[in-house]
Protein backbone atom coordinates (compact mmCIF):
# COMPACT_ATOMS: atom_id res chain seq x y z
CA UNK A 1 0.00 0.00 0.00
CA UNK A 2 2.81 2.40 0.93
CA UNK A 3 4.61 1.54 -2.32
CA UNK A 4 1.39 2.19 -4.29
CA UNK A 5 0.91 5.62 -2.63
CA UNK A 6 4.52 6.51 -3.30
CA UNK A 7 4.07 5.73 -6.99
CA UNK A 8 0.90 7.84 -7.15
CA UNK A 9 2.65 10.75 -5.38
CA UNK A 10 5.61 10.52 -7.74
CA UNK A 11 3.24 10.76 -10.69
CA UNK A 12 1.62 13.86 -9.22
CA UNK A 13 4.97 15.57 -8.76
CA UNK A 14 5.79 15.09 -12.43
CA UNK A 15 2.64 16.95 -13.46
CA UNK A 16 3.11 20.03 -11.27
CA UNK A 17 2.98 23.09 -13.55
CA UNK A 18 5.85 25.55 -13.63
CA UNK A 19 8.64 23.01 -14.08
CA UNK A 20 9.41 24.14 -17.66
CA UNK A 21 12.61 26.09 -18.23
CA UNK A 22 12.54 29.82 -18.88
CA UNK A 23 13.38 29.17 -22.53
CA UNK A 24 10.38 26.85 -22.88
CA UNK A 25 8.09 29.62 -21.59
CA UNK A 26 9.00 31.96 -24.45
CA UNK A 27 6.29 32.56 -27.02
CA UNK A 28 8.82 33.24 -29.74
CA UNK A 29 12.42 31.99 -29.85
CA UNK A 30 13.86 34.64 -32.20
CA UNK A 31 16.14 37.12 -30.41
CA UNK A 32 14.48 40.51 -30.88
CA UNK A 33 14.82 44.17 -30.00
CA UNK A 34 11.83 45.34 -27.99
CA UNK A 35 10.65 48.67 -29.37
CA UNK A 36 8.53 50.09 -26.59
CA UNK A 37 6.20 53.08 -26.54
CA UNK A 38 3.97 54.36 -23.76
CA UNK A 39 0.67 55.00 -25.56
CA UNK A 40 -1.12 55.05 -28.89
CA UNK A 41 0.30 58.18 -30.63
CA UNK A 42 3.85 56.93 -30.08
CA UNK A 43 2.88 53.39 -31.14
CA UNK A 44 1.08 54.58 -34.28
CA UNK A 45 4.19 56.45 -35.44
CA UNK A 46 6.03 53.10 -35.68
CA UNK A 47 3.36 50.46 -36.33
CA UNK A 48 3.11 51.09 -40.08
CA UNK A 49 6.81 50.35 -40.51
CA UNK A 50 6.62 46.80 -39.11
CA UNK A 51 6.93 44.13 -41.82
CA UNK A 52 6.24 40.38 -41.69
CA UNK A 53 4.11 41.06 -38.66
CA UNK A 54 2.42 38.72 -36.26
CA UNK A 55 0.08 39.90 -33.53
CA UNK A 56 0.10 38.57 -29.98
CA UNK A 57 -2.33 39.32 -27.15
CA UNK A 58 -1.07 39.05 -23.57
CA UNK A 59 -3.10 40.26 -20.59
CA UNK A 60 -5.30 42.21 -22.97
CA UNK A 61 -2.34 43.96 -24.61
CA UNK A 62 -1.44 43.64 -28.29
CA UNK A 63 2.20 43.16 -29.25
CA UNK A 64 3.59 42.89 -32.78
CA UNK A 65 6.54 40.80 -33.82
CA UNK A 66 8.13 41.36 -37.20
CA UNK A 67 10.88 43.41 -38.77
CA UNK A 68 11.45 47.13 -38.35
CA UNK A 69 14.29 48.80 -40.27
CA UNK A 70 15.38 45.28 -41.19
CA UNK A 71 15.77 44.09 -37.58
CA UNK A 72 13.64 41.54 -35.70
CA UNK A 73 11.50 43.41 -33.17
CA UNK A 74 8.66 43.24 -30.71
CA UNK A 75 6.65 46.47 -30.91
CA UNK A 76 4.49 47.22 -27.89
CA UNK A 77 2.97 49.80 -25.60
CA UNK A 78 4.09 49.83 -21.98
CA UNK A 79 1.03 51.71 -20.81
CA UNK A 80 1.25 55.13 -19.20
CA UNK A 81 3.18 55.69 -15.95
CA UNK A 82 5.73 53.78 -13.92
CA UNK A 83 3.82 50.76 -12.64
CA UNK A 84 2.46 49.90 -16.08
CA UNK A 85 5.91 50.39 -17.61
CA UNK A 86 7.64 48.18 -15.04
CA UNK A 87 4.96 45.47 -15.19
CA UNK A 88 4.95 45.23 -18.96
CA UNK A 89 8.71 45.45 -19.34
CA UNK A 90 9.02 42.40 -17.12
CA UNK A 91 6.23 40.69 -19.05
CA UNK A 92 7.95 41.08 -22.41
CA UNK A 93 11.30 39.96 -20.98
CA UNK A 94 9.62 36.84 -19.59
CA UNK A 95 7.69 35.96 -22.75
CA UNK A 96 10.11 36.83 -25.58
CA UNK A 97 13.81 36.39 -26.34
CA UNK A 98 14.75 40.01 -25.68
CA UNK A 99 18.10 41.19 -27.03
CA UNK A 100 17.67 44.82 -25.97
CA UNK A 101 15.00 47.45 -25.28
CA UNK A 102 14.65 50.67 -27.28
CA UNK A 103 12.01 53.10 -26.01
CA UNK A 104 10.44 55.72 -28.29
CA UNK A 105 8.14 58.44 -27.02
CA UNK A 106 7.38 62.02 -26.09
CA UNK A 107 8.48 63.99 -23.05
CA UNK A 108 8.40 67.35 -21.32
CA UNK A 109 11.46 69.52 -21.74
CA UNK A 110 13.35 70.61 -18.62
CA UNK A 111 16.68 71.87 -19.98
CA UNK A 112 16.05 75.47 -21.14
CA UNK A 113 18.40 74.97 -24.09
CA UNK A 114 15.98 72.43 -25.60
CA UNK A 115 12.91 73.16 -27.70
CA UNK A 116 9.70 71.39 -28.66
CA UNK A 117 10.38 68.79 -31.36
CA UNK A 118 13.95 68.07 -30.24
CA UNK A 119 14.83 64.41 -29.59
CA UNK A 120 16.87 63.66 -26.48
CA UNK A 121 18.75 60.43 -25.72
CA UNK A 122 19.72 60.57 -22.02
CA UNK A 123 22.67 58.64 -20.64
CA UNK A 124 20.92 58.04 -17.33
CA UNK A 125 17.49 58.16 -15.72
CA UNK A 126 16.34 59.06 -12.20
CA UNK A 127 13.07 58.64 -10.32
CA UNK A 128 12.55 62.02 -8.71
CA UNK A 129 9.66 60.99 -6.46
CA UNK A 130 11.47 58.06 -4.86
CA UNK A 131 11.57 60.35 -1.86
CA UNK A 132 10.68 61.12 1.74
CA UNK A 133 8.18 63.87 2.54
CA UNK A 134 9.53 65.85 5.50
CA UNK A 135 7.57 66.70 8.63
CA UNK A 136 6.68 70.36 9.10
CA UNK A 137 7.83 71.88 12.41
CA UNK A 138 7.88 75.35 13.92
CA UNK A 139 11.46 75.64 12.68
CA UNK A 140 10.69 74.50 9.14
CA UNK A 141 11.01 71.12 7.47
CA UNK A 142 12.50 68.40 9.63
CA UNK A 143 14.92 66.60 7.29
CA UNK A 144 14.38 62.84 7.13
CA UNK A 145 17.20 60.35 6.78
CA UNK A 146 19.47 61.50 3.97
CA UNK A 147 21.77 59.49 1.72
CA UNK A 148 25.16 60.25 0.15
CA UNK A 149 24.84 61.47 -3.42
CA UNK A 150 21.18 62.44 -3.11
CA UNK A 151 20.03 65.45 -5.14
CA UNK A 152 18.96 68.47 -3.12
CA UNK A 153 15.44 68.60 -1.72
CA UNK A 154 12.54 70.66 -3.03
CA UNK A 155 10.68 72.05 -0.05
CA UNK A 156 9.50 68.96 1.85
CA UNK A 157 10.51 66.41 -0.84
CA UNK A 158 13.86 64.74 -0.07
CA UNK A 159 15.12 62.25 -2.70
CA UNK A 160 16.07 58.87 -1.24
CA UNK A 161 16.72 56.79 -4.35
CA UNK A 162 15.79 53.16 -4.77
CA UNK A 163 17.67 49.95 -3.97
CA UNK A 164 17.86 47.47 -6.84
CA UNK A 165 19.26 43.95 -7.02
CA UNK A 166 20.14 41.58 -9.81
CA UNK A 167 21.72 38.13 -10.03
CA UNK A 168 25.30 39.27 -10.67
CA UNK A 169 25.44 42.32 -8.40
CA UNK A 170 24.80 43.15 -4.72
CA UNK A 171 21.92 45.41 -3.73
CA UNK A 172 22.73 49.00 -4.60
CA UNK A 173 20.99 52.32 -3.98
CA UNK A 174 20.54 54.33 -7.15
CA UNK A 175 19.54 57.94 -7.67
CA UNK A 176 20.07 57.55 -11.40
CA UNK A 177 20.49 54.39 -13.47
CA UNK A 178 22.47 54.32 -16.68
CA UNK A 179 21.15 53.50 -20.10
CA UNK A 180 23.35 50.86 -21.70
CA UNK A 181 26.71 52.56 -22.47
CA UNK A 182 27.27 50.67 -25.74
CA UNK A 183 23.80 51.59 -26.99
CA UNK A 184 24.37 55.23 -26.04
CA UNK A 185 27.75 55.19 -27.81
CA UNK A 186 26.06 53.95 -30.99
CA UNK A 187 23.48 56.71 -30.67
CA UNK A 188 26.26 59.31 -30.52
CA UNK A 189 27.58 58.02 -33.84
CA UNK A 190 24.28 57.59 -35.66
CA UNK A 191 21.57 60.00 -34.62
CA UNK A 192 22.86 63.59 -34.24
CA UNK A 193 22.90 64.18 -38.02
CA UNK A 194 19.30 63.01 -38.56
CA UNK A 195 17.06 65.75 -39.95
CA UNK A 196 13.84 66.00 -37.98
CA UNK A 197 10.42 67.25 -39.02
CA UNK A 198 9.51 70.84 -38.12
CA UNK A 199 5.90 70.62 -39.31
CA UNK A 200 3.05 68.20 -38.72
CA UNK A 201 -0.69 68.14 -39.18
CA UNK A 202 -2.73 69.58 -36.33
CA UNK A 203 -4.20 66.95 -34.03
CA UNK A 204 -6.20 69.06 -31.57
CA UNK A 205 -9.34 71.11 -32.14
CA UNK A 206 -7.81 74.32 -30.81
CA UNK A 207 -4.99 74.39 -33.36
CA UNK A 208 -5.75 77.09 -35.91
CA UNK A 209 -2.95 76.37 -38.36
CA UNK A 210 -2.55 73.24 -40.41
CA UNK A 211 0.11 72.09 -40.77
CA UNK A 212 1.68 73.10 -37.46
CA UNK A 213 5.25 74.28 -37.81
CA UNK A 214 7.95 74.98 -35.26
CA UNK A 215 9.85 78.29 -35.38
CA UNK A 216 13.19 76.48 -35.74
CA UNK A 217 14.36 73.09 -36.98
CA UNK A 218 14.48 70.55 -34.14
CA UNK A 219 17.66 68.61 -33.38
CA UNK A 220 18.85 65.37 -31.78
CA UNK A 221 20.84 65.59 -28.54
CA UNK A 222 22.60 62.64 -26.87
CA UNK A 223 23.62 62.69 -23.21
CA UNK A 224 22.58 64.05 -19.86
CA UNK A 225 19.89 62.98 -17.43
CA UNK A 226 16.21 62.20 -17.82
CA UNK A 227 13.81 61.90 -14.88
CA UNK A 228 10.60 59.97 -14.34
CA UNK A 229 7.68 59.92 -11.91
CA UNK A 230 4.04 58.90 -11.92
CA UNK A 231 3.16 62.59 -12.24
CA UNK A 232 2.07 64.68 -15.20
CA UNK A 233 4.38 67.63 -14.49
CA UNK A 234 3.33 71.06 -15.75
CA UNK A 235 4.85 73.39 -13.15
CA UNK A 236 7.49 76.02 -13.89
CA UNK A 237 8.91 76.16 -10.36
CA UNK A 238 9.30 72.40 -10.08
CA UNK A 239 10.76 72.27 -13.59
CA UNK A 240 13.47 74.68 -12.47
CA UNK A 241 14.17 72.50 -9.43
CA UNK A 242 14.62 69.40 -11.62
CA UNK A 243 16.97 71.31 -13.90
CA UNK A 244 19.13 72.59 -11.05
CA UNK A 245 19.10 69.70 -8.54
CA UNK A 246 18.86 66.73 -10.90
CA UNK A 247 20.47 68.36 -13.97
CA UNK A 248 17.51 66.94 -15.86
CA UNK A 249 17.02 67.55 -19.56
CA UNK A 250 13.64 65.86 -19.95
CA UNK A 251 10.93 64.35 -17.78
CA UNK A 252 8.36 61.64 -18.42
CA UNK A 253 6.32 58.96 -16.68
CA UNK A 254 7.88 55.63 -17.78
CA UNK A 255 11.55 55.60 -18.79
CA UNK A 256 13.32 55.21 -15.43
CA UNK A 257 11.05 52.26 -14.60
CA UNK A 258 11.96 50.57 -17.89
CA UNK A 259 15.67 51.17 -17.28
CA UNK A 260 15.38 49.72 -13.76
CA UNK A 261 13.64 46.53 -14.88
CA UNK A 262 16.10 46.16 -17.77
CA UNK A 263 19.01 46.47 -15.32
CA UNK A 264 17.49 43.88 -12.97
CA UNK A 265 17.24 41.45 -15.91
CA UNK A 266 20.66 42.34 -17.41
CA UNK A 267 18.98 43.53 -20.61
CA UNK A 268 20.57 46.52 -22.43
CA UNK A 269 18.18 49.47 -22.78
CA UNK A 270 18.11 52.97 -24.22
CA UNK A 271 15.43 55.68 -24.42
CA UNK A 272 14.62 58.21 -27.15
CA UNK A 273 12.26 61.04 -26.19
CA UNK A 274 11.02 63.94 -28.31
CA UNK A 275 9.76 67.08 -26.60
CA UNK A 276 6.02 67.70 -26.97
CA UNK A 277 5.95 70.46 -24.34
CA UNK A 278 8.13 72.25 -21.79
CA UNK A 279 6.66 70.80 -18.57
CA UNK A 280 5.44 74.16 -17.28
CA UNK A 281 8.00 76.28 -19.08
CA UNK A 282 5.73 76.97 -22.06
CA UNK A 283 5.12 80.67 -22.68
CA UNK A 284 1.35 80.29 -22.38
CA UNK A 285 -0.57 77.00 -22.18
CA UNK A 286 0.99 73.55 -22.14
CA UNK A 287 1.52 72.46 -25.75
CA UNK A 288 1.49 68.67 -25.41
CA UNK A 289 -1.84 68.17 -27.17
CA UNK A 290 -0.69 70.44 -29.98
CA UNK A 291 2.70 68.88 -30.62
CA UNK A 292 2.54 65.27 -29.40
CA UNK A 293 1.93 64.04 -32.95
CA UNK A 294 5.00 65.85 -34.27
CA UNK A 295 7.07 64.71 -31.29
CA UNK A 296 5.96 61.09 -31.78
CA UNK A 297 6.94 61.27 -35.46
CA UNK A 298 10.37 62.72 -34.68
CA UNK A 299 11.16 60.14 -32.02
CA UNK A 300 10.03 57.33 -34.34
CA UNK A 301 12.18 58.69 -37.17
CA UNK A 302 15.28 58.63 -34.98
CA UNK A 303 14.48 55.18 -33.62
CA UNK A 304 14.07 53.71 -37.11
CA UNK A 305 17.48 55.07 -38.12
CA UNK A 306 18.97 53.75 -34.90
CA UNK A 307 17.51 50.28 -35.42
CA UNK A 308 18.94 50.18 -38.94
CA UNK A 309 22.40 50.83 -37.47
CA UNK A 310 22.20 48.01 -34.91
CA UNK A 311 24.33 44.97 -35.71
CA UNK A 312 21.46 42.50 -35.21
Amino acid sequence: MIRRLACVFAGLVLTVPGTASAADAKLDKIARTVVMTAFSPEYAALEGSVEDRRSWTINGMTLLTGKLAGKPVVLMQSGVSEVNAAMNTQMVVDRFAVRRIVFSGIAGGVDPSLSIGDVVVPEQWGQYLEASFARATSKGWQPPETFPGAPANWQFIYPRGTTVTRADAPPQRFFTMAADPALVALARKVVPAIKLSACAEAVDREAKASPLCLPAAPRVVVGGTGVTAGIYADNAEFRQYLASAWHARVLDMESAAVIQVAYANSVPAIVFRSLSDLAGGDADANRMNTFMHLASINSAKVVRAYLAALPD
